[in-house]
């Protein structure tokens, strides 16, 4: 007898009422307020030209999306855009680099490469806070979304760490390069080891994505690979786990 086959979908994210606005007039009062848009949703059939046009005037990412995903997200009267408000203020980098050498520090940076995963990201937070990182660096698209759950699992160190969202990585990259820091990217695709590089002078860190990695445009813009030796048969860390590992090599440096 043939095995029948099901498809699991996965559920929409869960979004507390307090962090999402929905109605054409609610989401264009929350753009034109200054408060941080996490990302918006408008409904494909929709032409809802005055939203999309403040949104790129302000940078907030959008999609066009079925009426069927604003459904999930809403039973109620959403008029075909819902916006997520972010919890967080997100800072610009320049700002934060700034600040880091004029207070006399080295820097000491995260970019997460399409690090989907709010609870991962949550987690990667936390440790990057006790370790002293600066600031984390994200994309505007293609990021997880930074909601409850992040805030969380970060058990508040999202309340206290800077994040950085950039519309494009392979410039911020080289912005950070000409700013004088080493690019290091944290990926078994290299045979050099994490424990082969020196990570006292100042350093962005590169964390990809569990499913692909590192990007390679960004692989070939690092400076350097960084290798986590595995012993063991798993052929890869989980990427909170991860960041973990070469933070605290970067800690132990640091504090000899």
């Amino acid at each position: 007898m043939e095995k029948r086959k099901y498809t699991v979908r996965k559920p929409a994210p869960r979004q507390s009422q307090a962090d999402m606005v929905f109605g054409t007039q609610s989401v264009l009062e929350t753009l034109r307020s200054g408060k941080e848009i996490e990302r918006l949703f408008i409904q494909r059939e929709f032409g809802l030209a005055e939203i999309e046009k403040l949104a790129k005037e302000l940078g907030v990412p959008y999609q066009r999306v079925p009426v069927e995903k604003l459904n999930r997200v809403t039973r109620k009267n959403h008029q075909g855009v819902i916006a997520f408000v972010s919890p967080i203020q997100y800072m610009p980098l320049h700002n934060v680099l700034t600040q880091v050498y004029e207070d006399g520090k080295t820097p000491l940076l995260l970019l997460l490469d399409r690090v989907t995963d709010v609870r991962n990201f949550g987690a990667i937070a936390r440790t990057a806070e006790c370790a002293g990182v600066q600031a984390i660096i994200v994309p505007t698209k293609g990021g997880a979304q930074i909601n409850a759950d992040a805030m969380k699992t970060s058990s508040g160190a999202l309340n206290f760490l800077p994040i950085c969202r950039e519309p494009n990585l392979w410039e911020t990259l080289t912005y950070l390069r000409n700013s004088g820091l080493q690019i290091i990217a944290c990926t078994e695709k290299t045979d050099k080891s994490l424990y082969d590089i020196d990570f006292t002078v100042p350093t962005v860190i590169i964390m990809g994505s569990e499913e692909d990695g590192i990007s390679k445009e960004f692989i070939d813009l690092a400076d350097s690979g960084a290798r986590i030796p595995l012993a063991g048969q798993v052929e890869s860390l989980n990427v909170s786990v991860a960041s973990s590992i070469v933070l605290y090599e970067a800690v132990r440096q640091r504090i000899k």
